[in-house]
C-alpha cells in the first residue's frame, strides 16, 4: 500500500522553481519533498522490518551546495532505533554521497531494521540534517510509515515431537493347541492318542485357563488334515473323515470343561506343514526338496518328483509324514493384561518384574517426576533406546534444552522420530538452518509440520504453506500461512478447530474481509488475554 505524505502547494512549486533555495529555503519549503514507503503498514518478516521508500525533491529545492543527512528512525512503546543516515549532496559538492540536481530528482532507499518487542505500535520518521560551509540547518521531521504487522509471530512454534510408544497391551491373545496323530490312510482316533503327551498337555493348559480370572476362551477349533501322499481326492477325503473323528474325540478330550464348541475344518494336504517340518529336519536332503516345492504348484506333480527321489522319499515317510496325518485341538485365549495400578505396584516391589515395554506403559502414565526415574530405570535394566529418547522428549517439552540435548545424544537409532526432535531442539535454540536440514532429513509427519513452521518464521510463506498441506491437527499453522498469502478463503476453510488462537486467526480473516460482525464472534470467544491485548492494540 503506497501514500504520499507532503503534497507540495501550486504556490511554493512555482516559486521555487524561479530560484535555486537556500539552505534555509531548503529547511521552510521542507513540505514540498513528496515521500512514499512500500508498505506503508509495515510487516515484520523474519525478526526484520524492510520497506521501500521514495524521495522526490522539487525543482528549484536542493541547494547545490548543500548536503543532506536523514536518518529512518523507527519509533516504538519502550524507546527507539536509528539507521545509519542516507547522505545526499548538491551538485556542488565534492563529496561521494549520492547528488540531487538543483533542478530536482527522486532517490529510492531501503529501510530495515531488526524487530524488537513493542514494534506493533510504531512508526518511521526521517530525521534530516542540512549541512553548508559552517551552518548547519534541521528539517522538520517526517513522518513516513505507522505500524508494524506482526501476524506471522502468531505460530506455534515449539514444534511437534513425538514419544516412542510401547507395545504393551491392555488385553492379549495366544493359543493353545495339541495334536490327534493316526495312522496311514486311517481316521480312527486311537486311545493310546487320547492319552498321548500332547493331548494332556492340552487338558493341563485348559485347566490353567479356566483357573486364571485373566483368562478367557475365545474359540476353539479343530483343524485336520492328511499327509501329501497319495492321491489328492482320496486325500481330501480322508482328511474330511480325520476332522469328523477328532470332532467326536473333543468331547471326551474336554469333558468338565466349561468351552465353546469347536469350529471344525478340513484343510486335505499338508504342504505347508510339510515344507515347514522339511525346512526344521535334518534331512541332508532338505534343500533340494523345498526346490521341488517352489518349482511345481501341482500336488500330484510335487509327489511324483519327490518320489522319485527315492532315498529321499523313504527318510521323508520315516521323519515327515506320520507328523502331518493329523488333526489339530486348538483353543484361541484373551489374556487381561496388569492394569496401571497394578504394573505400579509391582515396579515398586520389584522393578525388574517388568519388562521394557511394561516400563515404558508405565511411565508414560506417570507425571513428570515419576516418569523421569522410571524411564531411566528402564535405561539402566535393558538399555533401553526407547526410554532413552523419551527422557529426551520430557527434558525438551519441560523445556530443559541442555538436558534433552545430552539425552538425545545417547540415542542410538536415529530415525526419522530422532532427527525430527533434533529438528526441534533447534528450533528452540533459535537455529533454523540446522532445524530445517533436520527436518528436510527427516520426512516425518511431524518434521513436514515443523518445516512449514520454519518457512514462516523465515518468511517463506509460499513454502510454508506447500509444507503444511498435510497437516490433520488442530490446523492454526496451516491457516495462518493461507492467512500470510492473502488467500483468506482457504485460511477460513481449515481454521475449524477450536481453540483461543483458531478464533483469533478468524477474526483476522473477518477483519480482511471487512466483516465486523465476524470479528466481534470470534473475539467474544476468546480467553487469553494477551491475544486480547493484541487485539486492542
Amino acid at each position: 500500500m503506497k501514500k504520499t505524505y507532503s503534497i507540495l502547494a501550486a504556490a511554493a512549486a512555482l516559486a521555487l522553481a524561479a530560484s535555486c533555495g537556500s539552505m534555509e529555503d531548503m529547511v521552510k519549503q521542507a513540505e514540498a519533498i513528496q515521500i512514499t514507503c512500500n508498505p506503508q503498514v509495515l510487516e515484520v518478516v523474519a525478526d526484520a522490518i524492510d520497506a521501500d521508500i521514495t524521495v522526490t525533491y522539487p525543482d528549484g529545492y536542493y541547494n547545490a551546495k548543500a548536503i543532506l543527512e536523514v536518518t529512518p528512525v523507527i519509533v516504538y512503546e519502550g524507546g527507539e532505533a536509528a539507521m545509519e543516515p542516507f547522505m545526499y549532496q548538491g551538485e556542488k559538492v565534492k563529496d561521494n554521497f549520492k547528488v540531487v540536481p538543483s533542478k530536482g530528482g527522486t532517490v529510492k532507499e531501503k529501510l530495515h531494521f531488526d524487530y524488537v518487542e513493542g514494534m506493533e505500535n510504531c512508526y518511521v520518521e526521517l530525521r534530516s540534517v542540512v549541512k553548508g560551509g559552517n551552518k548547519e540547518y534541521t528539517l522538520p521531521t517526517l513522518k513516513v510509515a505507522q505500524g508494524a504487522n506482526t501476524t506471522y509471530m502468531l505460530v506455534k512454534k515449539d514444534g511437534k515431537v513425538s514419544e516412542m510408544e510401547d507395545n504393551y497391551q491392555a488385553t492379549y491373545t495366544t493359543s493353545t493347541e495339541g495334536q490327534i496323530l493316526y495312522l496311514v490312510n486311517s481316521s480312527d482316533v486311537r486311545q493310546s492318542e487320547l492319552k498321548s503327551g500332547s493331548v494332556k498337555d492340552f487338558m493341563a493348559a485348559l485347566d490353567e485357563i479356566n483357573k486364571d480370572e485373566r483368562a478367557t476362551i475365545t474359540g476353539t477349533q479343530i483343524i485336520a488334515y492328511a499327509s501329501p501322499e497319495g492321491a489328492v481326492e482320496l486325500n481330501n477325503q480322508l482328511s474330511e473323515r480325520r476332522s469328523s473323528s477328532a470332532g467326536k474325540a473333543w468331547g471326551q478330550i474336554t469333558k468338565g470343561q466349561d468351552i465353546v464348541e469347536p469350529t471344525i475344518v478340513s484343510v486335505g494336504e499338508d504342504w505347508e506343514g510339510f515344507q515347514k517340518l522339511v525346512m526344521e529336519s535334518s534331512l541332508e536332503d532338505k534343500d533340494l526338496i523345498i526346490r521341488v516345492l517352489s518349482m511345481y504348484s501341482d500336488p500330484a506333480v510335487r509327489e511324483n518328483e519327490i518320489r522319485n527321489m527315492s532315498e529321499v522319499f523313504t527318510a521323508l515317510k520315516q521323519e515327515v509324514l506320520p507328523e502331518l496325518r493329523r488333526a489339530r485341538l486348538i483353543a484361541n485365549v484373551e489374556y487381561t493384561n496388569l492394569s496401571n495400578d497394578e504394573l505400579r505396584s509391582l515396579y515398586d516391589r520389584d522393578p525388574e518384574a517388568l519388562d521394557e515395554d511394561a516400563m515404558l506403559h508405565l511411565a508414560s502414565t506417570e507425571t513428570a517426576g515419576e516418569k523421569e526415574a522410571i524411564l531411566s530405570k528402564a535405561v539402566q535394566l535393558y538399555g533401553s533406546d526407547r526410554a532413552q529418547y523419551n527422557l529426551a522428549v520430557l527434558y525438551l517439552n519441560a523445556g530443559k534444552l541442555d538436558k534433552a540435548e545430552a539425552a538425545l545424544a545417547k540415542v542410538k537409532d536415529g530415525g526419522d522420530e530422532v532427527i525430527n526432535t533434533m529438528g526441534v531442539l533447534a528450533l528452540r535454540k533459535g537455529d533454523l538452518k540446522t532445524a530445517e536440514d533436520c527436518f528436510k532429513k527427516s520426512g516425518s509427519e511431524n518434521a513436514k509440520a515443523n518445516l512449514g513452521v520454519v518457512y514462516i518464521l523465515s518468511g517463506r510463506y509460499n513454502d510454508a504453506v506447500g509444507a503444511l498441506s498435510g497437516d490433520k491437527s488442530c490446523p492454526v499453522n496451516k491457516g495462518l500461512a493461507y492467512i500470510l498469502v492473502d488467500d483468506l478463503d482457504k485460511a477460513a476453510d481449515v481454521l475449524k478447530c477450536e481453540s483461543d488462537l483458531a478464533s483469533y486467526l478468524r477474526a483476522i480473516v473477518a477483519a480482511r474481509k471487512a466483516d465486523a460482525d465476524g470479528v466481534a464472534e470470534q473475539l467474544h470467544k476468546i480467553k487469553d488475554k494477551d491475544l486480547l491485548k493484541r487485539a486492542e492494540n
